[in-house]
């Protein structure tokens, strides 16, 4: 989960952002993957998703 996450922001950081927003369902289903079985918390996954959608939205207008 971390690194996959690592990865998309790296992506993001590096100008790849046609790569990341490959990326993202993959995020998507590992964090919701991760609050169903109890690793982390339903917010938490939420907030982490909510999180890297805004930064790729913030990377794309500029």
């Amino acid at each position: 989960m971390k690194n996959l996450i690592k990865k998309a922001k790296g992506l993001v950081s590096q100008k790849k952002i046609e790569e990341a927003k490959k990326l993202l369902p993959q995020v998507y289903k590992i964090l919701d993957k991760a609050a169903k079985v109890g690793l982390i918390k339903k917010n938490t996954a939420a907030r982490k998703k909510s999180r890297i959608t805004k930064l790729l939205s913030l990377k794309i207008k500029t």
